[in-house]
């Protein structure tokens, strides 16, 4: 059992993994799944659980003389995870210890795929905002 959120683990298809990301959309695997594989992990993709419905909704509509209108379908989403258990996505990200296929550091808007490519930049502990002369 994980002792915080940061750092969860499940058995996904019979491999005891750390997770990656949870309810994570075909896109996002896509994007992750070659990421961390070329960086030497062994990834494990699951689909996810259909989140449970409401039960006092759905005891309501039962009630009730009209039809009930079926909800939308719920999109596929994807539990990530990597089977060395020492992986901390967190960890990993602000260690600055994964990189990209063109071997650029991995910085947290790439993860977050706000940027198209990862950008090596200054850590925030080695820069120096005040001048000192």
């Amino acid at each position: 059992m994980a002792i915080n959120k940061n750092h969860e683990f499940e058995d996904l298809d019979g491999f005891k993994c750390a997770i990656v990301e949870k309810n994570a959309t075909p896109a996002r695997v896509e994007f992750l799944k070659p990421l961390l594989t070329g960086n030497g992990y062994t990834v494990v993709v699951v689909k996810s659980p259909p989140p449970k419905t409401a039960a006092p909704k759905a005891a309501a509509a039962a009630a009730t003389t009209e039809p009930a209108e079926a909800p939308p379908p719920l999109p596929d989403t994807y539990t990530i995870g990597v089977t060395d258990l020492t992986f901390n996505p967190v960890n990993a990200l602000f260690g600055r210890l994964l990189r990209t296929a063109n071997g650029h550091i991995v910085t947290p808007a790439y993860w977050e795929q706000k940027d198209r490519e990862s950008h090596d930049e200054v850590p925030y502990y080695e820069y120096n905002t005040t001048k000192q002369e």
